[in-house]
């Protein structure tokens, strides 16, 4: 077997066997891809002749093209991930890559909004604003329930249950989890959808929430811009819609959220990925520990 039917196999396994998202497929792919190219460089073509040194020098090449180090940290994951799907169907004897080491890129603690921050971006969006209605719901969504900006612009109607107060994500992975509106959001979300999105449709059907003006889905560009806009609008700067995310959970942990809670309503598959947010909330801990621990 030659590298690129090596490399497709493997990218299948991803797909049917283990339900990877489309995109992080697509990311390990090109990873994979330049990969290849460097093992073709070096007169490899078959994923059997694959050694240490090819793995070491690959990274080495990217650390040398000024690649950070966590991109470097991306690209080893995903060799060593197929590298070990080929041991684990004989065509290696051992994984190449398992030696292999790079310095633990830093930790990049997430950016959050203030409360009072949050407050003025939600209250930013007039009624009579041009997409006002629509934007607010976004706003508001985004931070009631810390969706990603992907799960916010693919949700469809048949997922918001307003009378519950719930909404069903579809996250990474096809991974469903249900995640509850605040009142603010229930009604931003009705009024939206009561009184703007049928003007955006026009008479076409859709089953998407948020819209544009042609009637089609919203897309992630253009959320970015509502949130950007309305950020640099109520004076905040460089806003995401992620930021939006981590304040929900940075907001959350500090009112007292359980850990695991917080690590379900953000669809984290591992706890460690969510552990980030303690390192943003300290003035809450410090509290906690003043008020329940007897030598504080």
């Amino acid at each position: 077997m030659g590298l690129d039917d090596a490399i497709d196999g493997y990218l299948d396994h991803l797909a049917s066997e283990r339900g990877l998202a489309r995109k992080t497929i697509e990311a390990y792919a090109r990873d994979l891809a330049a990969f290849a190219r460097s093992l073709v460089a070096r007169r490899v073509r078959s994923p059997g002749h694959i050694t240490t040194a090819d793995v070491r020098t690959h990274i080495a090449a990217l650390a040398d093209r000024g690649l950070a180090a966590r991109s470097q940290a991306r690209a080893l994951a995903a060799i060593g991930g197929f590298l070990r799907f080929l041991a684990s169907r004989g065509m290696l004897q051992e994984d190449p890559a398992r030696r292999v080491r790079i310095r633990r890129p830093p930790t990049r603690l997430p950016g959050a909004l203030a409360a009072t921050e949050m407050g003025s971006l939600l209250a930013q969006p007039a009624d009579d604003d041009r997409r006002g209605l629509r934007d607010r719901a976004l706003l508001e969504l985004l931070y009631a329930c810390g969706l990603r900006v992907s799960e916010a612009v693919g949700l469809r109607g048949a997922q918001v249950d307003l009378g519950a107060g719930f909404v069903t994500v579809l996250g990474k992975g096809g991974k469903e989890r249900v995640v509850p509106l605040g009142r603010p959001a229930r009604a931003a979300l009705e009024a939206y959808l009561q009184r703007e999105r049928p003007r955006l449709l026009d008479g076409r059907a859709s089953p998407f929430v948020f819209v544009g003006r042609n009637g089609r889905a919203l897309t992630r560009q253009a959320a970015w811009k509502v949130v950007r806009s309305r950020a640099l609008a109520a004076g905040l700067g460089r806003v995401s819609p992620h930021t939006l995310r981590h304040t929900f959970a940075t907001h959350l942990l500090g009112g007292g959220a359980d850990l695991r809670v917080v690590q379900t309503l953000l669809g984290h598959a591992d706890i460690a990925t969510t552990q980030i947010y303690t390192h943003v909330a300290p003035r809450r801990l410090r509290e906690v520990h003043r008020r329940h621990h007897p030598r504080a």
